[in-house]
């Protein structure tokens, strides 16, 4: 049983780090600045999810009303925007 869970808990753990986000390039994190700054925000940590959904993240975004995150698509379009 015990041989179970510890090959349960590899698996869940190696399962992951596959589906780990990438830094994205200095133009994608240009486009990712430019998309927050419409919203009167700026700052944050960009990233781009690696799984091929094209779409890209700005955590931490510093706004005047607070501290939100991003999710962009493929052509750094605003879809979702969380209160952090």
């Amino acid at each position: 049983m015990k041989r179970i869970f510890a090959a349960a808990a590899v698996l869940a753990l190696c399962s992951g780090a596959a589906f780990a986000d990438e830094k994205p390039t200095d133009e994608e994190a240009a486009k990712i600045k430019a998309a927050v700054a419409v919203w009167g925000c700026e700052g944050g940590t960009y990233e781009k999810e690696s799984e091929g959904s094209g779409v890209f993240e700005a955590e931490d975004v510093k706004c005047k009303a607070g501290q939100y995150d991003f999710r962009l698509d493929k052509d750094f379009n605003v879809f979702v925007i969380t209160r952090d």
